[in-house]
């Protein structure tokens, strides 16, 4: 038995150490760059099948095919990476949404490259570089391990690789030349990817789709390092080896013996599943708000060229007839993704997982072998399977609801990865079973025809949900999500609905496949197949229902009419160049497309004129130059720096005279009162809020100063609703709010703004204002036109996109849609930060109005003169606590002569 046991501690000690090679590459090269390079599987096939060529085609001796592979050709890949993917990438701004499909798409074209090389057949004639014994691995992964660390910890590189990753930006102007530091992240992480491909070839299946997926699978072992710790990267890649292999001697009996045979040959699969699951900072600080640009409407007679193209396929006869077949069913796949990932703005990598389950549930009820179930005809089980799947998209919905970014990348592959592991790759669930097309749909031909109708299904309801009050609201949740929270939008429940319905989809999808196909093929919903499916939606417009079938049309037809592989590399393609076109291809012709210079005719001129006189009219007022203030001196802040945006000339005070503050006015009667109690807010033993005691009445404008650091933000954020604080209350009248999510408080009647600008770029500037409306506590139909009128946004305006405004514009934008809502309560965070004097006098007439007819409003803001005119009580915050409070004039005089002693 002791023999047995270190035989296989052994043999577990070989697998990890493979694993432990994995985590130190993809760890040192996202240190680096930030970026989780989800080629590092793809380079490992690339250079084991490069080694292989050398050694067993060409004849080379072993150890200058080591050197070429490992030392030349694995790091040049590297760099190259770096220089023409990702350097361009974070050049233009580096948009992890498209740094992460970039890198998807690396995985992509290698593969489907390795494929076109080499043929898709396994190979098992693989090098053998370092004896089975697994102590020469361990040895080289122990001395990597720590060599790195030895870098990375006392060498000036090493220091320079620490200031990259905390802020690329100051560290480029501190003299560090971050290129280069980032080009030396990948070429060790490809090496050590090289390394671990030649490593696992000899005792693994080498091909283009097995070596890349089984490498991506110990990703685990970097997601519990956190994608920093070395020393745990390798430790838990060693215990998880070592685990996995002891598990073999278990021999179970029952039922339960297929499941835990399961668990015990993928223990890293479930490594991986605990992993992306219980950790959700990861990849925190690649969960920003993506850029977006203006929807590129559809070219006109797209749609009718798309019908036809689509009725061609029932004049086919044959072979090709039958592989136009899986053209409609991968569209409908393909359209799950522009519903989850185009329109509600989440990654998902595992529909595969989704399609794999509808196929597989529809075949068991059409072969009678569903528990509880009699055999059900084809189309019934198809519809079963449906309903099935559906609450199943709960799998990585709810995960969606606290991760974003990396961290739901991972969730939705691990979801992936183990649905195919653990279900699609046992015998027990899927030996044996045969899929009939429905009675009547037989052939080819009639079966084609039952798939367009179901393809229109699937469309409609795509349709359905990219229109109305739904299509907002998830146009927002995409754009940006806090401020789509803000604006009512009920976040959580509007992703869970993204990933159910896509879910359908795709189990709708899946088992049109595998109807045409006659058969349940496991192979067909490999989780390296989503990967290519996501980035083939991705790079022909993520938001395009037209791209998600020409997608499919591209994936079938390229596939069955050429070498296996040329789908894959020509979407590898589009993918590692998705940075240059975000939009689609078609964006990308229409801004190549030389602009002629428009010609009018005298009428066109006219109409021209009269358009421009309509936007003149519909400017918000201008100061009066006669009451601005010349002479009176701008006020500093707190911390003694100038801020808010240069002035020429102040806005005027109605509601003083003869220099005189107004007197406060009488709180409205029967409004509820926001207010703090103790509010205590800590942020890693920081203390950001220390006892806060704040009154927000309604009919006062209340404002918060103090300098940077203070805690004005935190304060806000506990009133938003967008943090929780440590200790104390947050009340809106007699009730409790301080667990209340943002999207709540916004349904009660609390409205806020944002300092970074808060607006959904995709939608039209009526749209913006329309969903603040649509969410708001009392919806009213006038509302977006009152708003619209109110902030001089209707005209024109009202119908541009939002992402082709200026600052100004879009700050008045942002406004409207808070008071679209109807609120009781007003948050305002710096209001008049990229407002010019004009927009600022409307501003400051359109809150004062506000407040008198018995809204609460709170200002945070820099600029002190416009705290001055508007405010009716001021709050000085330092150090988390108000220490000074009262009329406006009061405590500003305070402050200058605290200043003036200074």
């Amino acid at each position: 038995m002791s023999s047995l046991t270190y035989d296989l501690t052994l043999a577990g000690l070989s697998v990890g150490s493979a694993a432990a090679l994995t985590g130190v590459g993809l760890i040192v090269t996202y240190r680096a760059t930030g970026v989780l390079n989800f080629a590092h599987g793809a380079i490992a096939m690339v250079c084991a099948y490069a080694l292989r060529q050398c050694v067993v085609e060409w004849g080379w001796p072993l150890w200058a095919g080591a050197v070429v592979t490992l030392l030349i050709l694995a790091p040049v890949m590297g760099v190259v990476l770096e220089r023409f993917v990702f350097r361009p990438l974070s050049v233009l701004g580096g948009d992890p949404a498209q740094t992460l499909v970039a890198s998807i798409g690396v995985f992509v074209l290698l593969v489907g490259g390795a494929a076109l090389l080499w043929g898709q057949g396994a190979r098992d004639d693989a090098p053998e570089l370092v004896s089975a014994d697994p102590w020469g691995q361990l040895t080289v992964v122990l001395v990597l391990a720590a060599g790195v660390g030895a870098v990375i910890r006392w060498t000036r590189f090493g220091r320079e690789l620490r200031a990259v990753v905390d802020d690329r930006g100051l560290a480029v102007l501190g003299g560090i030349d971050a290129d280069r530091v980032a080009a030396a992240g990948w070429a060790f992480g490809a090496f050590t990817a090289g390394l671990t491909g030649v490593l696992l070839a000899p005792y693994v299946r080498l091909d283009p789709y097995g070596l890349p997926l089984l490498v991506m699978e110990v990703v685990a072992v970097a997601v519990a390092a956190r994608m920093r710790s070395l020393p745990v990267a390798v430790v838990v890649a060693l215990g998880v080896g070592v685990a996995q292999s002891q598990l073999t001697r278990l021999h179970p009996s029952g039922r339960a013996e297929p499941l835990l045979q399961a668990v015990g040959a993928n223990l890293f699969v479930v490594a991986l599943l605990v992993a992306c699951l219980a950790l959700p900072r990861i990849g925190t600080r690649d969960a920003l708000p993506r850029t977006a640009t203006a929807r590129v409407p559809t070219p006109q007679g797209a749609w009718i060229v798309a019908v036809i193209l689509f009725l061609i396929p029932l004049g086919f006869a044959g072979s090709d007839l039958h592989t136009s077949v899986q053209v409609p069913a991968l569209g409908v796949v393909l359209l799950s993704l522009v519903v989850v990932t185009g329109r509600g703005g989440q990654i998902s990598l595992g529909q595969a997982a989704y399609a794999g389950l509808g196929a597989l549930f529809t075949a068991l009820p059409a072969a009678g072998r569903f528990p509880g179930l009699p055999r059900l005809p084809e189309l019934a089980a198809l519809a079963l399977a449906v309903v099935l799947v559906a609450p199943l998209g709960l799998l990585t919905g709810w995960p969606a609801i606290t991760r974003r970014g990396l961290a739901l990348a991972l969730a939705t592959f691990a979801v992936g990865v183990g649905v195919s592991r653990f279900v699609f790759a046992q015998p027990y669930a899927t030996s044996g079973l045969s899929l009939d097309r429905p009675a009547g749909f037989e052939g080819d031909r009639a079966y084609y025809v039952l798939e367009l109708a179901l393809l229109t299904l699937a469309l409609l309801t795509t349709h359905a949900l990219r229109r109305g009050r739904t299509g907002r609201a998830l146009a927002a949740l995409r754009d940006h999500e806090s401020g789509a929270s803000a604006a009512g939008v009920q976040v959580p429940a509007l992703k869970l609905l993204a990933f159910v319905a896509g879910a359908a989809l795709a189990a709708l999808g899946g088992g049109m496949l595998g109807m045409g196909l006659r058969a349940f093929d496991p192979t067909a919903y490999d989780p390296v197949r989503g990967l290519l499916w996501f980035a083939a939606v991705v790079v022909l417009g993520a938001d395009s229902t037209l791209g998600a079938l020409t997608a499919a049309a591209l994936l079938v037809g390229l596939d069955a009419g050429a070498r296996g592989g040329v789908a894959a590399a020509l979407v590898g393609v589009l993918a590692v160049l998705v940075g240059r076109f975000p939009g689609g291809p078609y964006e990308a012709v229409r801004r190549l497309r030389p602009r002629r210079e428009a010609r009018l005719t005298a009428t066109g001129l006219r109409a021209r004129r009269r358009l421009q006189q309509a936007v003149r009219t519909a400017a918000p007022p201008t100061a009066d130059p006669g009451t601005a203030r010349p002479g009176t001196p701008r006020r500093a802040d707190p911390d003694g720096a100038e801020q808010g945006t240069p002035r020429q000339s102040r806005p005027p005070t109605p509601h003083a005279a003869d220099g005189a503050p107004a007197p406060p006015r009488p709180p409205a009667e029967g409004r509820a009162v926001l207010t703090t109690h103790h509010l205590q807010a800590r942020y890693d033993g920081f203390t950001a809020l220390d006892g806060v005691d704040l009154t927000v009445p309604p009919g006062r404008i209340t404002a918060i100063i103090g300098p940077n650091g203070a805690g004005k933000t935190t304060l806000f954020h506990c009133l938003a609703g967008t943090v929780r604080p440590s200790q104390g209350q947050v009340r809106y009248g007699n009730r409790d709010i301080t667990r209340l999510p943002a999207h709540a408080r916004t349904r009660l009647g609390i409205a806020r703004t944002f300092q970074q600008l808060a607006v959904f770029p995709t939608l039209t500037v009526a749209e913006n204002v329309r969903v603040g409306a649509e969410q708001g506590r009392t919806p009213d139909p006038a509302a977006v036109d009152r708003a619209l009128r109110l902030f001089a946004l209707d005209g024109p305006l009202r119908d541009a996109p939002a992402a082709d405004l200026p600052t100004g514009t879009l700050r008045r934008v942002e406004l409207a849609r808070a008071l679209a809502g109807t609120p009781s309560v007003l948050l305002l965070d710096e209001p008049a930060a990229g407002l010019d004097t004009a927009e600022v006098t409307a501003l400051a007439r359109i809150l004062r109005a506000l407040a008198a007819d018995g809204t609460a409003l709170l200002v945070v803001e820099h600029d002190l003169d416009l705290v001055a005119d508007l405010a009716d009580v001021v709050h000085v915050m330092t150090a988390g606590r108000i220490i000074a409070s009262g009329p406006p004039a009061h405590v500003l005089d305070t402050l200058d002569a605290r200043e003036t002693a200074v």
